[in-house]
């Protein structure tokens, strides 16, 4: 096996003008930058002999011409908006040194992980859980545009979308950013994930009625605004009694109809979601949040109803790959690495339904992701990628 580092770091910076913002980079699912990224992994692929595609939802797929066992390697290619340069990025680029170093490795850049228009739409595909109807309906989440049109636009309309092989991965590895702090406050330069939160989404309504807030009085207002403020804060309230050590939860985006200063808010929503390992906990919080907004229909005069609008299910990672990570991490970074748990959401997730995974971290200077700022130190970097290499090569030969 042998590791180029410096190559690996060359093509992360590559990478990096394409669709450059400051010193991250602004690359949206299907944009022109987006697809220029695409085109270059293809070519990228094709140099170290793989077979390169692109499919019909944008997955640029690598595949390794030799005999097996494979694997699989990857992540995601495309960015949020204006965001940092190693999210997703660092584990296709990892996976294609990986095949560049002679690992029978299959490399993939999962499709718009980032969500712009769906969720997990190519890792979906690739496991055969992404119908027609679900593109169909797709569309941006930022300015409305269709799918499909967004498709034909990049030149993908009409590509076929096949699935993985059956029985032809031993496994599926991610390398990966941590997006946040745990490794960097603990002085850690590793951190071998045991498993991907689930999470559970929720639309909260409110319907109050709307009205003029100097001619209104206290006692005749049905604020929504207000209902919605209370019933938050009693969740905030309540969750750390239900929760586990790392639970999360967050109102992400909260609305006011009509949202305007002189007028008393006639409906509200709230979009709210929980994210833990554990079913259990997580059976727990939802069966809390369905009190709460019993409780707030219960006292207020704006009823709140609760639409789920989106769950998935933790996945655990692999105990083979994750003892092969493990392992290699004492061996590369004795002491400098431990166990730990994603708290963001990976396609390894969906690849999980049909194929052990497992994944791998490198701290994130500050913790910050999904901004412009995003960074890691290339030493880390560097030990990231020989840590994934050391543990594929061990779980291949297990």
């Amino acid at each position: 096996m042998q590791l180029d580092t410096g190559r690996f770091l060359a093509d992360l910076d590559t990478l990096r003008r394409i669709g450059a913002h400051r010193t991250g980079v602004h690359r949206p699912t299907y944009s022109p930058a987006d697809m220029a990224s695409r085109r270059w992994l293809v070519e990228a692929m094709e140099a170290v002999g793989l077979e390169a595609r692109i499919d019909g939802i944008g997955n640029v797929y690598g595949r390794h011409p030799g005999p097996g066992p494979h694997l699989l390697a990857g992540s995601h290619i495309e960015t949020q908006n204006q965001a940092g340069w190693l999210d997703g990025v660092l584990g296709v680029v990892a996976a294609l040194a990986l095949a560049r170093a002679g690992l029978p490795v299959d490399v993939c850049a999962y499709a718009d992980e980032e969500g712009h228009f769906a969720d997990f739409p190519g890792s979906r595909s690739l496991v055969g859980a992404l119908t027609e109807a679900e593109i169909d309906a797709a569309r941006n989440r930022h300015d409305g545009t269709p799918l499909r049109d967004a498709l034909a636009a990049a030149g993908l309309a009409g590509l076929p979308r096949p699935q993985l092989e059956p029985g032809r991965h031993k496994g599926a590895f991610e390398l990966h950013i941590e997006q946040g702090t745990q490794l960097e406050k603990a002085g850690l330069r590793i951190g071998v994930v045991t498993g991907i939160v689930g999470i559970r989404q929720w639309r909260i309504t409110i319907t109050g009625q709307q009205d003029h807030t100097g001619g209104t009085t206290m006692a005749e207002r049905r604020d929504a605004g207000l209902t919605a403020v209370r019933l938050l804060a009693a969740i905030d309230t309540e969750f750390p009694r239900l929760c586990g050590p790392r639970s999360v939860w967050t109102a992400g985006r909260i609305v006011l109809e009509p949202n305007a200063p002189q007028i008393i808010p006639g409906r509200a929503e709230v979009a709210f979601s929980f994210r833990d390992l554990s079913p259990e906990v997580m059976a727990r919080m939802e069966e809390g949040l369905h009190r709460l907004v019993q409780e707030s229909n219960r006292r207020e005069r704006c009823p709140a109803m609760l639409e789920p609008i989106g769950h998935s299910a933790p996945a655990p990672c692999d105990p083979a790959m994750l003892e092969a990570l493990a392992g290699a991490a004492e061996t590369l970074a004795p002491g400098a690495w431990q166990r730990m748990p994603s708290g963001a959401i990976h396609d390894s997730q969906i690849l999980a339904r049909v194929l052990p995974v497992a994944m791998l971290f490198v701290p994130s200077i500050g913790g910050i992701s999904h901004h412009w700022a995003e960074d890691t130190k290339r030493e880390d970097l560097a030990l990231g990628l020989e840590v994934l290499a050391e543990g594929a090569r061990r779980f291949l030969a297990a």
